[in-house]
């Protein structure tokens, strides 16, 4: 935990997707000061999506789990953070993508509860 998932209009090269998943890794990991070794991304490319009844060339919904509530800061703080990567590096509008946050009460690991 935390459990990031990407869903892009897009479609990306593997070197890509891996970046993304590095860099959505790394601000999750800063924003919300957990280790990145317990973070999980799947990243989805070349989905439908649709704002407004238009299909998007260009739009992200992102999906973040936590364990416990997160501070509204910290959500806003990486909200900006996600635009940012996503605009800057994928050409992905800030007013085309949707963000998140979904606290978890119970989460398990290797075989025990955090």
């Amino acid at each position: 935990m935390p459990y990031i998932n990407v869903r892009l209009s897009s479609k990306l090269d593997e070197n890509q997707k891996n970046d993304l998943q590095a860099k959505l890794t790394n601000a999750v990991s800063s924003a919300f000061s957990k280790p990145k070794a317990y973070i999980m991304a799947e990243v989805e490319d070349n989905k439908s999506i649709y704002m407004a009844g238009e299909e998007l060339d260009k739009g992200a919904y992102i999906s973040i789990k936590l364990l416990g509530k997160p501070e509204k800061s910290s959500c806003q703080n990486l909200t900006g953070d996600i635009c940012e990567i996503l605009s800057s590096d994928y050409g992905i509008d800030g007013s085309k993508v949707y963000v998140t946050y979904h606290p978890v009460d119970l989460w398990g690991w290797n075989g025990m509860m955090f």
